[in-house]
């Protein structure tokens, strides 16, 4: 008999829930279709259950009619966006996370300082895509240690730091501290960017590595949050596997194992998880404990557009 270790806090955050809701809202309010500009959130299957109902994703907004609903992704997107939405008369729902939110809020005021702001982050992912666009002719992406420490700035003076909400905590931790030792006067973020779901899913994922022989970690490919799970897994010598369901786990991955670790990205729904644990129960790991580190009770109003006296 095997046991499963849920790591707890996983899956869902408050700004994942609040644009999900965001697009079902604006479904039930303006029936189909809906528009969404991007993936919603980074998750195969959200995605996919959300395309069922009546939106239509695209990549850019020159793909919707002039005159339709639109939703803007949890990532946050870049103020030429919203000019393209007002120039085309669309009508607009914002469901970029509060929390991503705040980092544009810290770039535009940091380049009305006359700051550089090196962006630490993923280049392509559609967060940092919207954080360099508050600021474009001010940012520099920062994308490893490496980097960090070769990095030219035009005024050392005049330096600002950010940071994408989904990073991986320690790793991010190293590149400033790179940047602050080749950079002693760069100003920080009045607080950390990284989120309180990312973090909080990182801690829970080392307590499970420590205990368990394999973790499997629930998130899409392109979900950067679900990525850094199975890599602090890694790298506690931990192996790990980033799977879109249990269709996708290698039942080799199992063998010799006692202790299976079970998380889920922050984009990545609970009956995901359920099911999971019904793959696993069938394969002998039919015992299930959880390994909780804090309970999260944050939650988020709907954007302007969306929102409604009753809340389900």
């Amino acid at each position: 008999m095997g046991t499963v270790l849920l790591a707890a806090p996983r899956g869902y955050c408050a700004g994942v829930e609040r644009a999900v809701d965001a697009v079902e809202r604006a479904l039930e309010q303006h029936g189909g279709p809906v528009y969404v500009r991007k993936q919603i959130v980074h998750n195969l299957h959200v995605v996919r259950g959300l395309e069922d109902k009546g939106a239509v994703f695209v990549d850019e907004l020159d793909e919707v009619p002039e005159g339709a609903v639109v939703v803007l992704s949890a990532h946050g997107s870049s103020p030429t966006v919203h000019s393209d939405a007002e120039r085309r008369e669309l009508s607009l729902i914002d469901a970029t996370c509060p929390l991503v939110t705040k980092v544009h809020l810290e770039a535009r005021r940091f380049a009305d300082d006359d700051r550089t702001i090196l962006l630490i982050g993923h280049a392509g992912h559609e967060e940092v895509e919207g954080t360099s666009g508050q600021a474009p002719e001010r940012t520099i992406l920062v994308q490893s240690v490496d980097e960090a420490r070769t990095v030219e700035v035009p005024n050392p003076d005049q330096l600002s730091y950010l940071t994408q909400t989904t990073l991986s905590v320690d790793e991010t931790s190293q590149i400033v501290e790179v940047l602050r030792s080749r950079f002693p006067a760069i100003q920080s973020p009045p607080r950390e960017d990284i989120c309180y779901a990312t973090q909080n899913r990182q801690d829970a994922v080392k307590e499970v590595a420590r205990l368990a022989d394999v973790v499997l970690v629930i998130g899409s490919k392109n979900s950067s949050n679900s990525n850094r799970l199975a890599e602090v897994s890694r790298e506690r010598g931990t192996p790990a596997y980033l799977v879109d369901d249990a269709s996708e786990v290698d039942p080799a991955w199992l063998d010799g194992t006692e202790v299976v670790g079970l998380t889920s990205g922050a984009s990545a729904p609970e009956w995901l998880v359920t099911d999971m644990i019904e793959w696993l129960a069938a394969r002998g790991f039919d015992r299930v404990e959880q390994a909780l580190i804090t309970l999260e009770r944050v939650r988020f109003a709907l954007p302007p557009g969306v929102r409604a006296t009753t809340v389900r």
